[in-house]
Parts: C-alpha cells; structure tokens; sequence
C-alpha cells in the first residue's frame, strides 16, 4: 500500500506535462473528433474553436483513481461512487457531440447520482446553527439534489475563458492546504482524497494553460461535468470523514454557487424558459460590461482568495459557527449577482454570453 505521500510530487508533475501535451493534442485533433464549438447567439466567442479540452482532465481522474484502487490505497465503495463522475464525462461528450435532449440529459444526471449516493451513503447529520439535522429520509435526496445541482452548475459556469478551470483549480488547493495538518492522522483511510485532489489540481493546471483568456480550447461538456460530480463526491467523502464540512464546501464554492442559484430563480421567477441555454449570468453579465474574461476571471480568483479562503478556514476552525459563517461570506456575493443583473434578461440583439 502507497503511503499518503509517497510518490505524489513526481507524479503530480507528470500529470501537469502530460495534461498540457495532451490538451494541445486534443486541440488539434478536435476537428476531426467534432469537438468544435460554433459561435451562436449567445456565445462570448466569435470563431469556430476547439473544445473537449477537458478530456486530459477525465483521462487523468480515471488514471489515478484506477492506480489507486489497485495499490489497495482506494477502498471499493468510494471507487465505485467515483464511476458516477466518469460517467457523466462520457455524458458530456456525447452531448458535446451529438447534443442531448434536456430531459434524458437530466434523467441521466439524477441516475448517477443515485448510483453515487447509493455506494457512499448520504451526507452525515447537519449542523443547522443549534439544530441537528438527522433524518436519512431528509438528509438522502438532499444528498443527490445537491449532487446534480453541483454537477449543473459547474456547466452553466463554464462560460467564459478560464473561468471554471481556475475556479477547480482554487477550491482543490485550497482544500489540501485545509486538511494538510490533519495528514499525519489519517494514516490512509482518506489518503486517496490528497491523491485525487492533487492529480485533478495537476490536470486542471495543465488545461488551463490553453484555456487562459484568450481561451485556445474549451472545456466542453466532459470535463465541467467531471469537476462538478468529482468535486461533489470528494466533498461528500471529506464530510463522511469528518475532514471538512459542507458549510466549509459551500464557502469555497461560493462564487458559482450564488451566481448559478441566483440567476436560475430569477429566470424561474420572471417567468422566462428557464431550462433554455442563455446567456445571463453574472459573470457573463460582467465580461460584457469590462469587455474582458481575463479581468472577470481574475476577479473571482481574488474574491476566493481574500474573502473566501479565510472564511472557508475559519468554519473549520469553528464548526458550531459553520452556517453563520457561510451566510457572512455569501452575502455580499449574492448582492453583487443582483447588481450584475444575473437573471435578467437580454435584449434579443445583445445576447451573448457562454460558449
């Protein structure tokens, strides 16, 4: 069996160089795979440009978490969960390629996450600020909502260059930087989440340094709903092991949590079709009005760094004070969605928005 650490600097790098090698093969091979994304009417680009970028990212959460499992360092109930996040990759690109009807994408996403749920159990007794939520009959389908909201917001938030592989890239460091003092007492049990959490860290690094503004290759399908189920089930495993907690998950997820949530009720609300692609995020609202995914992008990764981070620390330093925590820290994120007009409909000759 792998010790925790053994090996994973030399391989993390590896990840990184085989992640940006195969990212620029995907990008010139994407033509001939169909992995291009048109520009529509409410796309943020304007050319023909490559996409399923995202498929070194998968290729690299299969590899690890295989290595993983026959090192005997990855137990077979996680495993098996895990399998649900590769899934909606092949999902995704098949709807990268061939694009699926909402309602069988949905049907398929719930699926997943049922098998998910399924093999891991649900979410752990919340701390509701003084009252304890424990109800499995509660606490169950909260856990695979949660999930498919997760693995959906993630898609919606891919609209801009750099923006969802930055926002990965933020919350997995962060996270191991979290539970690095709680290492040394691990001894294995969730040692394959460092694993995990550092191959994904790597691979996402080496995308992004194609998908960076002016973005050379998109995301796709494939790999956002990789992230956003893979993301899902490591949280929910790092709650199981009482390493983080969902406030703490929900603070550094903070950004696409209130930009997706907010501008879906208020499509809802408004009376729009709401189950349409658009273009009237936040985020996307703001790329228009500073004319630049850089800046936007970079704004996000500051708020994470200097508002979130912190607060995301702090409630797990203090978990009694976990939800007044993530109110505080998501306030403000909230106001500043309803001041970006996140929801709000276009114009029908200025929508534009994500790819």
């Amino acid at each position: 069996m792998w010790s925790i650490t053994s090996g994973l600097l030399p391989a993390t790098l590896s990840v990184f160089l085989l992640s940006l090698a195969l990212t620029g093969l995907l990008r010139r091979l994407a033509p001939r795979l169909g992995l291009m994304a048109e520009p529509v009417a409410r796309s943020a680009h304007t050319r023909l440009t490559p996409s399923g970028g995202g498929l070194s990212i998968v290729l690299a959460f299969i590899a690890c978490s295989t290595a993983l499992r026959l090192s005997g360092l990855l137990p077979a109930d996680p495993f098996m969960a895990l399998t649900a996040a590769v899934f909606i990759a092949a999902v995704g690109l098949w709807d990268d390629i061939r694009h699926l009807p909402a309602g069988l994408r949905i049907t398929l996403h719930f699926a997943a996450a049922l098998w998910a749920v399924g093999w891991l159990g649900a979410m752990p007794a919340l701390n509701l600020g003084g009252y304890l939520l424990e109800s499995i009959w509660l606490l169950a389908p909260l856990t695979v909502v949660g999930l498919v909201w997760l693995l959906n917001l993630y898609n919606f938030m891919d609209g801009i260059d750099g923006l969802a592989a930055a926002e990965a890239l933020f919350v997995i460091l962060l996270s191991l930087f979290l539970v690095s003092d709680t290492l040394s007492v691990m001894d294995g049990d969730a040692g394959f989440l460092v694993w995990l959490w550092a191959v994904l860290a790597a691979a996402t690094a080496g995308f992004l340094c194609w998908n960076w503004p002016p973005a050379k290759i998109f995301m796709g399908d494939a790999g956002s709903g990789l992230l956003g189920l893979g993301l899902g089930l490591l949280a929910l495993i790092s709650i199981q092991q009482e390493l983080m907690t969902l406030w703490t998950w929900l603070l550094m997820l903070g950004v696409f949590v209130v930009d997706a949530t907010v501008t879906l009720l208020r499509r809802m609300l408004s009376g729009q079709r709401w189950i349409e692609s658009h273009a009237v995020h936040a985020y996307q609202y703001a790329a228009r009005r500073y004319g630049s995914h850089a800046k936007v992008t970079a704004a996000v990764t500051l708020i994470n760094i200097l508002w979130l981070a912190p607060l995301a620390w702090l409630s797990l330093r203090r978990p009694e004070a976990g939800m007044y925590l993530c109110v505080l820290g998501l306030a403000p994120l909230i106001i500043l969605a309803f001041r970006l007009q996140a929801g709000v409909s276009l114009p029908p000759t200025s929508a534009t928005g994500g790819p």
